[in-house]
C-alpha cells in the first residue's frame, strides 16, 4: 500500500509541474491582441497669429499631422509679445508668428533665449489707404501710421523711403527710427502705433504701413489692396518657427519642421493666399 501511495503521489506532482508550464507561458506573454500596434502621437502646443499662421497650422493638423504621429494644439495670439514670453516660460513648446529680426531684438530686450528652427513664409509689408488710390495723391501734412516695434517700424520707414515719400540717413538700415528721417518733402506726420491696431486705425489716417498678417486678418488682400508692397527678393523678414534653445532637436519639433516645410504646405500657401503670402522654402 505504501508503495502504491508513493507512486500515486509522484504522478500527482508530475501532472502539476506539467500543467504549470503553459500557465507560466500565459502569464509572461499576453496575447498579441493586447500589445500596442502603433506609437502614441506626440503633442506640440504652439502659439500663432490667427492669419495666416494659425490657418497654415490648422491645415497641417487636419491633413498631415496624424500620419506623422503628431498632434497640434494651436493657441492663437493677437499681439507680438505674449507668444514669446509663453514660449520662454514653457507654456508653449513652439511659436510661429514672427520674423528673425524681431526675434533677435526681442531676445536682446527681454533677455530671452529663443531660436529660429525653420523658415516658413514671407508676408510682404504693405502701404494701405481707405481714401487714396495712388501714393501720388498723398497731400502735404498727411498722417501716416507705422508699427511701433523697433524692427517693423524700421522696416516700414524703409518701405516709405523705397517709394519716394521720405529719405533716410545713409547708415540707418533696417533699424531706422523716425529720428533717421533725413528728408520729408511732404511734411508727413508719421505716427507709431501697435501693429495690431493699424488696420482699425486706417480710417483716421491717409496711409498706414501694415504687416501682412494683420492686413489679412483685417480683410485686406495685400496682393490686390496695397498701394505698394515690399519686394520678396532678398527679404530678411521671413516668418519662422521658433523654440526655446535646447528644444530644437526634440523629435516632435523635428516632425513639425518637416511638415511646415513640406510640398503640401507650399502648395496650400500658394493656392490660399495667391501672392499675399509667399513660401520661403522649396523650389
Amino acid at each position: 500500500m505504501k508503495t502504491i501511495f508513493r507512486k500515486s503521489l509522484v504522478l500527482v506532482f508530475s501532472l502539476v509541474l506539467i500543467g504549470s508550464v503553459p500557465l507560466a507561458a500565459c502569464t509572461t506573454n499576453p496575447p498579441a491582441a493586447t500589445q500596442p500596434t502603433e506609437t502614441e502621437a506626440v503633442t506640440v502646443k504652439i502659439g500663432a497669429s490667427p492669419v495666416p499662421h494659425a490657418e497654415i497650422l490648422a491645415f497641417i493638423r487636419d491633413n498631415l499631422a496624424p500620419a506623422a504621429g503628431l498632434e497640434l494644439e494651436i493657441v492663437e495670439f493677437t499681439d507680438y509679445v505674449l507668444p514669446n514670453l509663453a514660449l520662454m516660460d514653457g507654456t508653449l513648446e513652439a511659436n510661429y508668428f514672427q520674423h528673425l529680426p524681431y526675434l533677435e531684438d526681442f531676445n536682446a530686450q527681454k533677455g530671452t533665449d529663443l531660436i529660429a528652427v525653420a523658415d516658413v513664409h514671407i508676408e510682404p509689408l504693405g502701404i494701405y489707404s481707405r481714401t487714396l488710390s495712388s501714393l501720388n495723391d498723398l497731400s502735404d501734412g498727411a498722417v501716416v501710421l507705422i508699427p511701433n516695434d523697433a524692427t517693423n517700424g524700421g522696416r516700414a520707414l524703409n518701405l516709405l523711403a523705397a517709394n519716394g515719400l521720405i529719405t533716410l540717413k545713409q547708415d540707418a538700415g533696417f533699424k531706422a527710427t523716425v529720428l533717421d528721417i533725413q528728408e520729408n518733402p511732404k511734411n508727413l506726420k508719421i505716427t507709431e502705433l501697435e501693429a495690431a491696431q493699424l488696420v482699425r486705425s486706417l480710417e483716421d489716417a491717409s496711409l498706414a504701413v501694415i504687416n501682412g498678417n494683420y492686413a489679412l486678418e483685417g480683410g485686406l488682400t495685400p496682393a490686390k489692396d496695397a498701394l505698394a508692397l515690399e519686394s520678396a527678393e532678398n527679404n530678411p523678414y521671413v516668418n519662422i518657427l521658433a523654440v526655446k534653445r535646447g528644444n530644437e532637436n526634440l523629435p516632435a519639433i523635428q516632425k513639425l519642421i518637416a511638415l511646415l516645410t513640406s510640398p503640401e504646405v507650399k502648395a496650400f500657401i500658394e493656392e490660399k493666399y495667391a501672392g499675399s503670402v509667399l513660401p520661403a522654402f522649396g523650389n
